[in-house]
C-alpha cells in the first residue's frame, strides 16, 4: 500500500468510528492492559512508509518555542547528557500492546531544564525527519518516565522503529511518541499534529480508548 493510501485508510476509518457513535470512556479503565487492546511478544512496526536514513553526522534535534535558551544539538552533544533507562508498557492505537519495552535515552525533563520553557508554555509539537508531527500537553511530557529513546532493549535503537531517536510517552497511545524526532516546540496554544488532524483523538489516553476525535 502507497503511503497515500494507507493515510487516506486510517483517515477514513477514524472517520467511521465517529460515525458510528464511538465514544470514549468517561471513567479511565483499572488493570494494566487498556481495554479493547491486546497483547503482543512482537513488536510491529507502522510508519508513515518512510523511514529516513539519518547519518549520526548530520543528526539534529532542535528544541525552540517559548524557552529562554534554545539549543540544537548534534548526535554528540546529545548523547553527552545524562543518561537513564526506563521500562514500561507500548500501546498502540490498532489494539496491540507490548509489555516491559526497555528504553535508554535523555529524559524529557532534563531537555526542559535545559532550554527553561517560559511560563506561557503549555504544549509541546514534536517534528519528525519524516514528515510527522504531533501534539502532547507540557504537563504529560513531565513524566518521570518521558524520554527520547536511542536505544530499545540494551540495543541501539533500530530505523524501523524510528531510530537512531524517538519520543516514548508509555502513558499515551503510541502515535503520540514521535518516531525520527527532529524538533521539540514550546507553545503556548494547542497545535494539531499529522494524526491529530485526520480524526485521532487530541489527548489519546489508553485507558478511556480515547482512539479518536
Amino acid at each position: 500500500m502507497s503511503k497515500e493510501r494507507y493515510i487516506l485508510a486510517k483517515q477514513q476509518w477514524a472517520e467511521k468510528q465517529t460515525a458510528r457513535g464511538f465514544r470514549p470512556r468517561i471513567e479511565p479503565a483499572g488493570g494494566r492492559l487498556p481495554p479493547g487492546q491486546r497483547l503482543t511478544d512482537g513488536f510491529p512496526v507502522l510508519d508513515l512508509g518512510v523511514q529516513p536514513d539519518i547519518p549520526l553526522a548530520e543528526w539534529r534535534l532542535t528544541i525552540d518555542g517559548l524557552v529562554e535558551m534554545p539549543v540544537c544539538l548534534t548526535w554528540e552533544e546529545f548523547n553527552a547528557l545524562p543518561q537513564v533507562s526506563d521500562t514500561s508498557d507500548f500501546h498502540c492505537v490498532t489494539t496491540w500492546s507490548k509489555y516491559d519495552c526497555r528504553w535508554t535515552g535523555v529524559a524529557f525533563t532534563t531537555l526542559y531544564e535545559m532550554v527553561r520553557p517560559t511560563p506561557e508554555a503549555r504544549f509541546v509539537y514534536f517534528t519528525s525527519y519524516d514528515g510527522y508531527s504531533t501534539n502532547v500537553a507540557l504537563e504529560q511530557c513531565l513524566s518521570d518516565d518521558v524520554l527520547i529513546a536511542t536505544t530499545f532493549e540494551e540495543h541501539p535503537l533500530p530505523r524501523e522503529h524510528g531510530g537512531p531517536a524517538r519520543v516514548i510517552i508509555p502513558k499515551l497511545y503510541a502515535w503520540k511518541g514521535a518516531k525520527f524526532i527532529k524538533g521539540i516546540s514550546f507553545l503556548a496554544e494547542d497545535k494539531l499534529g499529522f494524526w491529530e488532524v485526520r480524526g485521532y483523538s487530541n489527548s489519546a489516553d489508553p485507558w478511556k480508548e480515547e482512539r479518536y476525535a
